[in-house]
Parts: structure tokens; sequence; C-alpha cells
């Protein structure tokens, strides 16, 4: 069985990341793609669950587990922390499944470090102000709380040349398109192919 590739995506808040990758899933595709379910300290906001969205748990929790170094990264944002579960990860993979992990650039550099053969994917909005108005749209944040991220997302976008790729997110399903297109790609690059087709590869060359 060939191994799963870990994709790492990021992106400002407000820029459409969840919602591309939730796209993604529900296309049909050749690959067995899931999204890692991080562990984080923040709120549960309207909508969400635990175990779906994300696991909520309490800072003291979350200290014990880094002390425990039961996180492949983890991160303080906006006083709150998220972390990456090492296990289930490395579990996901093994068995063949792409795992999609929707982190910021900070989470991005500790994986890249620690799994370098992981991709990364980082996502753009058309202009600043169309960040502002999905912001606005979310009604979820108050202005003062929306000028913070209008001014955090100049700081992330600023990391974009770190990653792998860089997708506009202006039309919804160009977009979507494009995630795909990065998918199949990388499981055709060299290093996949032959872990999938050893065999065959093999008893091509025999002489």
């Amino acid at each position: 069985m060939s191994q799963g590739i870990l994709f790492i995506i990021s992106a400002p808040s407000g820029t459409g990341k969840s919602s591309l990758i939730e796209g993604l899933l529900k296309t049909k595709s050749l690959y067995n793609i899931k999204v890692s379910i991080s562990h984080t300290t923040r709120i549960m906001r309207p909508g969400e669950s635990h175990g779906k969205h994300y696991y909520f748990i309490s800072k003291k929790e979350f200290r014990i587990m880094i002390k425990q170094e039961s996180f492949l990264e983890y991160a303080k944002v906006f006083n709150n922390y998220y972390g990456t579960s090492r296990q289930y990860i490395e579990k996901m993979l093994l068995s063949g499944i792409d795992v999609f992990l929707d982190i910021d650039w900070q989470g991005a550099s500790q994986i890249r470090y620690k799994m370098p053969k992981s991709k990364s994917i980082f996502l753009l909005p058309p202009s600043k102000d169309e960040l502002y108005k999905r912001l606005r749209k979310r009604g979820q944040d108050s202005d003062t709380v929306i000028a913070k991220r209008m001014e955090k997302a100049v700081d992330e976008m600023n990391h974009y040349s770190e990653y792998d790729y860089l997708i506009i997110n202006d039309d919804f399903q160009k977009a979507i398109n494009d995630l795909k297109t990065i998918v199949f790609a990388e499981h055709l690059c060299a290093f996949h192919q032959k872990n999938k087709y050893n065999l065959l590869i093999s008893q091509l060359l025999q002489r």
C-alpha cells in the first residue's frame, strides 16, 4: 500500500480555505482524503461541534499534551492554542490516506521541518476589500476584532513564498479545480508512483 500525502493549506481568516477543502471532499476523487481535526482552546462558535470541527479542550489539558509531546505542531493564535495530533496524522498516512491540514504559517513551518515530504498550499484573497467583505459577512466578530484580523492577514500573507503552491480564491469553482490539480499532480510524481508500482517497475526493468 502506498503512503498517503500530507497537504498543508494556510490562509488568512476569511479567505475561504475551509469552504475549499469541503468542496474538494464533495467532488469525486481518485484518492481517499481526510481533513485533520485539530485541538484548540478557543471557544466553540455557533454551528461547530466537538470532534467534527475541532477537539475543544482547556488550556490546562493542552499544556499537558505539549509536555507529553502529543502534537506534531502547535501554535498560539489570538490568545488561544491550536495543535495537530502526531498519532492521528501518522496513522492516516500509513493507511494510504491523504490528509489536509488547515493551519497557519507557524504550524506549517513546524510541519515542513518534521515532515519534509509534506506539500504546502497558500490561499490568497482576490483583494483586501473582498477579504474585509467576507469577514463582515460572517457576522461573528466585532469591528475591532475584524480590524485586528485584517492587520494580521497582511502579516500572514507575507509568508506565501514559503509554500509550494499558491491559489487565488476569486472564483470558487476554479479554486477547487486548482486544489484538485495539485492533489493529482503530487500523486503522479516519481516518488509516489515508484512506491505504488514498485513491483511493476521491477518487472519492467528485468533483463
